[in-house]
């Protein structure tokens, strides 16, 4: 019987250990290479890669919730997912709200995308997603901001004139100079925001722990590195 005992409570424990906790993942799936909703419909790209191997080695089971950017931060905070991993900087403001993990990526430069040559930046009329640092970038340079919900729009907006030029993560950018449409880099980069970071509850404060781990590990034994080659998002740590 006390055999019988033993081997019960094994079984217990071994299958508790095996059992990982469930956590939901909310991303855009509108950014790529950090993220993008693939031709079967589902979540991919860098930060689809990156999620699943974090979950992996914090034991967590991952889900992938896809949600509009606008209202990223405010469906956290609400319940609806557990993590934000979305080509997030970590700026203080934000962090007034949410928690972060520490950075996945260096800072990735932003640039200025235009149709043409010497456009006014400074002066002149620039799109910038909503509630991202470039839209509080641009706000704070003295051109006129005109802000989208998504960043395709921003694009558009430019190739339609009705921007002069768009300002968002260079990553992102270098793909709409390359397909012939005759968009190009101008001005100089501009560095924003301490890096990329998953944003957590301030009150989970246990889970930003497991995934701070897991993302030290990949720092720790190069893995980070050879994604972010591989996707081509940022500078390497």
């Amino acid at each position: 019987m006390k055999k019988l005992i033993l081997t019960t409570a094994a079984l217990a424990l071994s299958a508790g250990m095996a059992m990982a906790e469930t956590i939901r993942l909310g991303t855009e799936g509108a950014y790529a290479p950090w993220n993008f909703v693939n031709d079967a419909g589902e979540i991919d790209g860098f930060e689809r890669e990156l999620g699943d191997e974090l979950c992996k080695r914090a034991n967590l089971e991952c889900e992938w919730v896809k949600n509009d950017w606008d209202s990223i931060i405010p469906n956290l905070v609400s319940g609806n997912y557990d993590a934000i991993i979305a080509g997030m900087s970590i700026t203080d403001e934000r962090d007034e709200v949410i928690d972060f993990t520490q950075n996945y990526t260096p800072p990735d430069p932003s640039a200025y995308v235009a149709m043409s040559d010497g456009v006014d930046l400074s002066g002149g009329v620039i799109a910038a997603q909503t509630g991202t640092i470039q839209a509080g970038y641009v706000a704070e340079s003295g051109a006129t901001l005109v802000e989208f919900a998504s960043p395709e729009e921003t694009i558009a907006a430019v190739r339609n004139g009705e921007a002069d030029a768009v300002l968002a993560d260079k990553s992102f950018l270098v793909p709409f100079t390359e397909d012939g449409s005759g968009l190009l880099f101008v001005g100089d980069e501009v560095p924003l925001g301490g890096g990329v970071g998953m944003g957590i509850r301030e009150s989970d404060g246990e889970l930003k722990e497991k995934f701070n781990a897991a993302i030290q590990s990949m720092k720790d034994d190069g893995t980070l590195n050879e994604l972010i080659t591989k996707w081509e998002v940022s500078s390497t740590f």
